[in-house]
């Protein structure tokens, strides 16, 4: 996969040790050089690179400083060079890709580089699956058209199957009494010494605790005993999706996804809830969904 990098550091022999080893890399682009960390930020806002080679300590603005002028923005992945060992624990809190010292020896930069290259990749899934999940959202709500479908993700093949999918899964519901009465439409509950019914629409998410399950309902949580394997058996898969072996999501409450430093991902709720999901589950979403 093609990676466009910047590289940022005050030396310039610096720049040009770096610049030598990612041009030994193939189908890498150097789209530009910031000796500043000013001069960083506003190529990366310009130039939007996948990613930056960025050295720690520069006068002016280091190399923390501008991942903090960039939030709110584009934030390409980071791969910090420098000749200091003590910012290692900043580096993974800021979810860098890898922290290579300097001198930089090349075997040890070439492995870094090509963790880069597999993030990469990982990003570029992501987005696809992000896109399929909010695809799969509007086609349960039943607001998008067949062309909406093949218009809004990407390939025709893919929204030919998509669409596809969606007119089988809506011919089996009018052909079922009831719509989709062998999926799970409530779960019944206790609180308070009270039995009720909790919808399956209603619910957020779900997340397993050793014998119970844990449904998520707005700010109400209610405690099940169930086991999380068998409930997700009675849950129509269009709607809920396995994310991690404790955790189950309802697609239609999937607001976005982001990747994760160590390589999974991040599913983030329209209230903000954050939940993993784990690399394991995400091939099972993405055949879930239609991939």
């Amino acid at each position: 996969m093609h990676v466009r990098v910047l590289i940022v550091d005050d030396e310039r022999l610096a720049r040009q040790r770096v610049r030598r080893l990612v041009q030994s890399e193939a189908d890498v682009e150097v789209v530009g050089e910031a000796e500043s960390g000013h001069e960083a930020v506003a190529l990366i806002r310009e130039l939007r690179p996948d990613l930056v080679c960025l050295d720690v300590q520069m006068p002016g603005l280091d190399g923390f400083g501008v991942l903090r002028e960039l939030e709110g923005g584009h934030v390409p992945m980071v791969l910090f060079v420098t000749a200091y060992d003590e910012h290692a624990q900043r580096a993974f809190d800021v979810h860098a890709v890898d922290y290579v010292l300097k001198p930089v020896d090349e075997d040890r930069f070439r492995a870094a580089f090509d963790k880069a290259r597999t993030q990469r990749t990982n990003a570029v899934a992501a987005a696809r699956l992000g896109e399929l999940l909010e695809t799969v959202r509007r086609l349960a709500d039943g607001s998008a058209a067949i062309a909406d479908v093949r218009g809004d993700v990407a390939g025709g093949a893919l929204g030919s199957r998509l669409a596809t999918a969606n007119a089988t899964a809506n011919a089996t519901a009018n052909a079922v009494p009831g719509g989709n009465a062998h999926f799970a439409s409530r779960i019944l509950v206790k609180l308070d010494g009270r039995m009720f019914f909790v919808k399956t629409s209603e619910i957020d998410w779900i997340e397993a605790d050793r014998n119970y399950v844990r449904l998520h309902v707005g700010k109400t949580t209610h405690a099940i005993r169930e086991r999380i394997s068998h409930l997700e058996e009675t849950l129509d898969p269009r709607v809920f999706a396995r994310i991690h072996r404790s955790t189950i999501v309802n697609l239609n409450r999937v607001r976005e996804m982001q990747q994760w430093f160590s390589g999974d991902y991040v599913v983030i709720l329209e209230d903000g809830t954050r939940l993993r999901l784990s690399r394991h589950y995400r091939d099972r979403v993405e055949k879930q969904v239609g991939v």
